[in-house]
């Protein structure tokens, strides 16, 4: 980043040493420039500087003096003497040279410069308010008996708007201090008041500030919703915009430029609009931007955004306003939402940074305690400019509506739908997909289970189900809870029992066995299930944001049932046995490192955003061989490394790199069973047309990456535009051992195997967002192609949700 350039020094007679004031010096190519004093002396400093410096007087030679840039230094200037003799000149345009591209390159040589992360510190006070509007609607949807129980709410409809008619819905409001420091670079935002309506979860304040709702025009790729947008201004600018310069005038006594761009070619992250900029200091003045109307981008029509910029201190611009309008809809046609964000910038402070101590503790962003205790009076004078009638009314129709009991029974569907549960006073009952599933040892199997509600306490919660197969007419059951001992840090203990049927070498992450969806869309049927009796307690502790661990104490006994047996050959006679069930103890550590993460906390649950940095995991589990009848002394050890990468218009890569070792003598079902996948939709991280069971390993390394071209070549083909598909390309392998010693503890089932032949490997080609939701992708099996029962090419589909 840029740093400030500071020249100095005397400008002399170079006959007579004499000082020669007035002289005329300015860095080459700027407007940045001074005059020597009587005494000859001269001071000039700018970020704008270039390495040449010019200097000119009546009746001298004018100089060019090379300079260094980003530092102080002196220069002594001697002009000599010279007679200047004007003759004849002729003025052409340069090669009919565009004259916007000639603003735009003198944007991008001074975007350092012009950049606010140049600073070495800064600050300001933040006024940010939100609103999500109901919009492009009928006068018959009002009129629809859905609405009938609380069709007061379109009194409050607005039809002043040009676009749509809108209803608005929600609005909050936050007062905050930002500060930000270059080196060590850190950054800070503390929220000082919120004022939100029909939101009563906490964590939601913090994503209402700065810290996550930032649009740098200055940078080279804007990130919208997890898409990399060409900025207007971006150092490729000409590669995906042509540009027009249409205007000049004086803006707050400044001389701008208005330029005019617009797309290239259709369907690239690429925004149309203008922008003004001063001629001094190449710095942006005011810019509008609306993405392009054919953007491949999903549930977004129209995004918006005007901001504006002001020079606070000498060669310091920031922005000072802000409005960004984003119009989502499901299908095109149908009501959509208008989400609306106004920031106010005020109070800036440049080039003190505060001291190391007030940027420690665990978040960049702290919400006072008292932040939502502000009364009518605080706003009132807190706010950088006044509310809107329509936006105070929005208050008042919040609040009748959360008092509707109809209204109240409709968001009770829409949570069932959404989480499964149904919330009935203290208790939530479900999740209703696990009702009832159908497994060949079970039969039909029927499920009851909740869960206590938030109702019931925000620190404890206790959870819990009752299955019973009609088959072996067998009760299986589980049951434990969770309690808070804080929610900052995020700190909880737990203890669960379960006594069920599993399937070894299943995602947990993926769909739970009894899933309906599973028993429906399985392509084998499950024959090697057994019974897990198990009890774990566990201590989860979040140390900073992103970096927390997990000591979890477990014990479990793991029993054959009918058709599928433990066995093993004894040493002595070489007969093979059975082994009606083993047993094991372990104390496990977990740690987790997610730099910069974000969440959306729940009062149990949390959901990650995730993050631009690497996440890394690493887990330490030790075998605890005579604890509770324990037979197993061992060691293990795993690590994972995972990242998303941007790649701007060129799309994303997701990857993952997995390594784990097993020390002692196991039986296969304490090791590493590699995860398969029986199903026919795809799953981001287990092998899809591997099975369960197939490959069993006591050291191994694995690793998958997926790269989502987000329609780079689709988007070029006429026929393919309107349908916005996008290509994804996926490869994963897993490479891994088994040792004698662990083969000889248990018999491997039939048609489990070794990777003894090389690693396991899988490559797929597919295209996503079909209808928006669905992903199809072609997947080859490229080793261990002679198995038995295993497909060698399989089509799978998956549901993803992408913008």
């Amino acid at each position: 980043m840029a740093q400030r350039t500071k020249v100095f020094g005397y400008v002399l007679d170079a006959q007579t040493n004499e000082p020669v004031p007035f002289v005329n010096l300015a860095f080459a190519q700027t407007k940045i420039g001074t005059s020597s004093n009587i005494e000859g002396y001269f001071e000039l400093e700018s970020y704008y500087a270039t390495d040449t410096l010019l200097a000119s007087a009546v009746g001298y030679m004018p100089q060019r003096l090379k300079i260094k840039r980003d530092q102080a230094q002196r220069i002594d200037i001697y002009l000599s003497a010279g007679e200047i003799q004007l003759q004849e000149f002729t003025v052409r345009a340069k090669d009919h040279e565009n004259p916007a591209h000639r603003i735009l390159r003198n944007i991008i040589r001074n975007k350092p410069v012009n950049n606010r992360e140049k600073l070495e510190a800064y600050e300001y006070e933040l006024y940010n308010r939100m609103e999500f509007d109901l919009n492009n609607f009928s006068e018959s949807f009002t009129k629809q008996k859905l609405w009938r129980p609380f069709d007061f709410v379109f009194d409050y409809v607005d039809s002043t708007s040009n676009d749509k008619v809108f209803l608005p819905m929600l609005i909050s409001e936050t007062i905050s201090d930002y500060h930000f420091r270059k080196r060590p670079r850190a950054r800070k935002e503390i929220i000082k008041a919120s004022k939100v309506s029909g939101i009563e979860n906490e964590s939601i304040t913090q994503f209402m500030g700065q810290m996550y709702l930032d649009f740098n025009v200055y940078d080279n790729n804007i990130v919208i919703f997890d898409k990399g947008f060409v900025s207007p201004i971006s150092a490729n600018g000409l590669v995906f915009y042509k540009y027009y310069l249409e205007d000049s005038t004086y803006i707050d006594n400044k001389w701008c430029y208005k330029i005019r761009y617009v797309p290239r070619r259709k369907q690239e992250l690429t925004f149309k609009g203008e922008f003004w900029v001063n001629d001094t200091t190449w710095a942006i003045k005011y810019i509008h931007a609306r993405i392009a109307e054919d953007a491949n981008i999903n549930f977004v029509t129209d995004i918006i955004v005007d901001q504006s910029y002001d020079e606070v201190e000498p060669e310091v611009w920031m922005m000072t306003r802000e409005e960004i309008v984003v119009d989502f809809q499901l299908q095109k046609g149908q009501v959509g939402v208008y989400g609306r964000k106004t920031s106010l910038y005020r109070d800036f402070v440049i080039n003190q940074p505060r001291d190391d101590d007030f940027y420690r503790g665990s978040d960049d962003v702290e919400v006072l305690i008292d932040h939502r205790r502000k009364g009518k009076d605080f706003w009132d004078e807190a706010r950088f400019e006044p509310l809107t009638e329509r936006q105070r009314n929005i208050y008042l129709m919040v609040d009748s509506l959360q008092n509707n009991r109809r209204f109240q029974a409709y968001t009770d569907i829409i949570s069932i739908l959404t989480t499964g549960y149904k919330v009935m006073g203290p208790v939530e009952w479900g999740p209703f997909w696990s009702s009832y599933s159908w497994n060949p040892v079970e039969g039909d199997r029927v499920r009851l289970g909740g869960r206590t509600s938030n109702n019931f306490s925000t620190r404890l919660m206790l959870e819990g189900y009752l299955a019973y197969g009609f088959k072996d007419q067998e009760f299986k059951w589980s049951g434990g809870g969770q309690y808070f001992l804080s929610k900052k840090p995020w700190q909880s203990v737990g203890l669960y029992f379960t006594r069920d049927l599993e399937q070894i070498g299943r995602l947990e992450n993926f769909f739970q066995r009894d899933n309906m969806l599973t028993s429906l869309f399985r392509r084998a049927i499950p024959l090697k299930l057994i019974l897990v009796e198990e009890w774990k307690g566990y201590y989860d502790r979040e140390w900073v944001t992103g970096f927390s661990n997990r000591l979890t104490l477990s014990h479990a006994r793991y029993s054959s049932i009918d058709g599928f047996d433990f066995e093993r050959i004894l040493p002595e006679s070489g007969d093979t046995t059975k082994v009606p069930s083993i047993t094991s103890a372990e104390v496990s550590l977990k740690t987790r490192w997610a730099h910069k993460e974000r969440f959306v906390h729940g009062e149990f649950t949390r959901v990650s955003l995730g993050t631009r940095y690497p996440i890394f995991e690493f887990e330490y589990a030790l075998g605890l061989q005579g604890i509770i009848g324990s037979e197993y002394n061992y060691h293990r050890a795993r690590f994972s490394m995972s990242h998303k990468l941007l790649l701007g218009i060129f799309g994303k890569l997701r990857y993952r790199f997995e390594a784990g070792k097993f020390w002692g003598d196991l039986p296969y079902p304490l090791l590493q069973v590699h995860q398969g996948n029986e199903t026919f939709f795809s799953s981001e991280v287990a092998f899809n047309l591997m099975n369960f069971y197939e490959f069993v390993s006591d050291q191994y390394v694995m690793g998958w990456a997926e790269y989502h071209l987000d329609g780079f070549f689709l988007n070029r083909i006429p026929l393919m535009r309107k349908l916005k598909w996008r290509e994804v390309v996926g490869a994963r392998a897993v490479y891994g051992s088994l040792s004698e010693a662990n083969l000889r503890e248990m018999l491997l089932p039939e048609d489990s195997y070794i990777l003894d032949r090389g690693p396991y490997a899988e490559a797929s080609v597919g295209i996503e967002n079909i209808f928006k939701f669905f992903r199809v992708e072609g997947i080859w099996r490229l080793s261990y192609r002679d198995h038995d029962k295993i497909s060698n090419f399989g089509i799978r589909i998956r549901m993803a949700i992408h913008f």
